[in-house]
């Protein structure tokens, strides 16, 4: 069956019985028809289904208004940010459009998708890509949610979450709550893990305790295989082999730890199924605390203490800067504030031999 033609301008000016260049007055929004006439053009326009074709009357006027954004179509927390960089473009009075990476198509390749559609900027989650190749892309580059003070800085415009800062409020959080040795399962070699990673380290030697760091990663399986390394260090340090209900409250040996920072959501989803699996009680047993607030964390059977980012904020800063940019603007770093959001997977920890 072959679809009906798309309705034209020309169809709209037939039906409403005036001239093409009168709906394209009123579809324009500039002086020069009158409010009846355009109130009706308006309404026959509906009734067709005309859509202005955005693409051509922007391309006549040699630019696009068009933001390019590159990001990972595996990361929950990305399509959060995708769906407001969309209202923050808007607001600007530029369009989105999106290309995805994932394990099978690179951020370069994402990129060249982007610039054979004439984007004016384009903006990359989580970016890969070495400095100097973002450098010499041929439109700006925004890298959104960079690590801050990573190889990228300075080079692009940047804009992250004060990342320090969020490890300190997970790490305040649980020291409330009466928790002292605390473990981090870090992101491996995942944007912005360094970073988490020093500020943990630094937040633990101002406790005096040791750091106690477990090699993760951003993915579910991550945090899994880290949590099981977590599990056996527990149940090696209480002289109780693997037996990890025996070795966490009960059998608990002095320095063990009672809660444990991941390095994002998705990771500290992982590591929540191998503990619980392992029959390890959260958060009566080990406390955990996930980074991102992703709207899987807030599922009620999930429902994970977690640091938020504030996506609005990230999505107005990013789309600021690469209009600034296009604008002949400098290279500019934000950086945003976040918080904790508390959960039903911590609290305070339960005394030994309980």
């Amino acid at each position: 069956m072959t679809a009906a033609p798309r309705p034209t301008m020309a169809d709209v000016a037939a039906a409403a019985g005036v001239s093409r260049a009168l709906v394209s007055i009123v579809i324009r929004g500039a002086a020069g028809a009158s409010e009846s006439t355009r109130a009706r053009v308006l309404d026959v326009a509906r009734d067709l289904g005309y859509r202005p074709d955005t693409r051509a009357r922007l391309l006549r006027s040699s630019r696009t208004r068009l933001l390019g954004v590159v990001f990972n179509v595996t990361e929950p927390f990305h399509a959060e940010l995708v769906e407001l960089l969309y209202v923050a473009g808007g607001a600007r009075g530029y369009a989105v459009t999106l290309s995805a990476t994932g394990p099978r198509r690179s951020e370069q390749k994402a990129m060249e998708s982007l610039l054979d559609l004439g984007v004016e900027a384009a903006i990359v989650i989580s970016p890969a890509t070495p400095a100097a190749r973002l450098a010499g892309t041929p439109v700006p580059v925004v890298a959104m949610l960079d690590a801050p003070g990573g190889p990228r800085a300075g080079v692009v415009s940047s804009v992250h979450t004060d990342e320090a800062a969020g490890i300190r409020l997970a790490i305040r959080h649980l020291r409330g709550l009466g928790h002292r040795h605390i473990a981090h399962l870090d992101g491996g070699e995942a944007v912005g893990s360094a970073a988490r990673r020093l500020a943990y380290a630094q937040a633990m030697a101002a406790e005096g305790v040791p750091p106690l760091i477990f090699h993760g990663g951003p993915l579910e399986s991550d945090g899994s295989r880290a949590a099981r390394e977590l599990l056996a260090a527990m149940g090696a340090r209480a002289g109780t082999g693997h037996d990890t209900r025996e070795g966490t409250a009960k059998g608990r040996a002095a320095g063990a730890p009672t809660a444990v920072v991941v390095f994002n959501d998705r990771s500290a989803l992982g590591a929540l199924d191998t503990f619980r699996t392992a029959g390890l009680d959260v958060p009566g047993g080990l406390s955990v605390v996930g980074y991102d607030n992703s709207r899987m964390a807030r599922l009620e059977h999930i429902n994970l203490t977690s640091i938020g980012q504030d996506g609005q904020a990230l999505a107005e800063a990013a789309v600021a800067a690469a209009v600034d940019r296009i604008a002949g603007g400098p290279v500019r770093e934000a950086v945003v504030s976040p918080w904790l959001e508390p959960g039903g997977t911590t609290a305070a920890p339960t005394p030994p031999g309980s």
